[in-house]
């Protein structure tokens, strides 16, 4: 049986070949089809939500399926943009939210909002991405962990950012050889703890991002041998390693659901 480390290497060596295939598989192939054929058509956020098939893609794309169904909230990211400081997505503390409102950007530039590359091509390359990384998840969750960090790990500014995602953190627990119960504990204390064992600066050099996913590779097959045992929707959800916080919930729940 193929290790973690080595079926990770193989997909990542060559990521534009591992894109590849994954982008001809018949039904990615439609979806990336319909997509592309129809987004620059789109004028305004109606529009765009209108189309389940266009929504729900962008959504996956951006790391949002399992909010799907939270129409109003993504309205309200969405309405309010992102130029101001006080607009919903720049409070949120899930970034992908932001990112999302500067793709779509519908309230800084109305009907044009979705003829820029990263509204186009660039959304399609993030739905590629995650339907590998999905994809490697589905015979080794390990790989799927060491993928989603090795694409997240470089823009990481702070340890509070690792201990916000659970997917992260069970990497970096993992490679530094941190209990589990240990996330019970102060999170100020975790933050210490992972400031004195590693540098997060350290991720932004390719060489030692390798050394330390080898590292996490190595322990990981020691801590989970049944590769197809463990649960990764625990950790990554349907697509993404950031689970709905209870801040999250609170605005949702403070929204009424429907998209109007």
């Amino acid at each position: 049986m193929t290790t973690t480390y080595t079926s990770y290497n193989l997909i990542a060596r060559d990521l534009p070949k591992s894109i590849e295939r994954v982008a001809e598989q018949p039904q990615i192939a439609r979806e990336s089809e319909y997509y592309l054929s129809r987004i620059s058509e789109i004028k305004s956020i109606d529009e765009f939500m209108a189309d389940t098939r266009v929504f729900n893609y962008a959504m996956k794309a951006h790391g949002l399926e399992d909010m799907n169904y939270a129409k109003a909230f993504m309205r309200k990211v969405l309405t309010e943009g992102v130029d101001k400081d006080d607009a919903f997505a720049n409070k949120l503390t899930d970034s992908r939210y932001k990112e999302f409102a500067e793709t779509y950007n519908f309230a800084a530039h109305g009907e044009t909002a979705t003829i820029f590359t990263k509204a186009q091509q660039g959304t399609v390359d993030k739905y590629l991405r995650l339907s590998l990384e999905e994809e490697a998840g589905e015979d080794n969750t390990g790989v799927r962990l060491a993928l989603y960090f090795e694409r997240t790990a470089p823009t990481i500014d702070s340890v509070y950012s690792i201990l916000a995602d659970t997917a992260l953190y069970d990497v970096v627990r993992t490679a530094l050889g941190i209990p589990v119960e240990l996330a019970a504990s102060d999170i100020d204390k975790q933050a210490e703890m992972i400031k004195s064992r590693l540098d997060i600066e350290d991720f932004k050099d390719p060489e030692k991002l390798n050394t330390f996913m080898q590292r996490f590779a190595a322990l990981w097959e020691l801590d989970n041998p049944s590769y197809g045992s463990y649960d990764s929707s625990l950790l990554l959800g349907s697509s993404s390693g950031f689970g709905i916080t209870p801040e999250l919930m609170l605005s949702i729940n403070n929204l009424k659901l429907g998209g109007r």
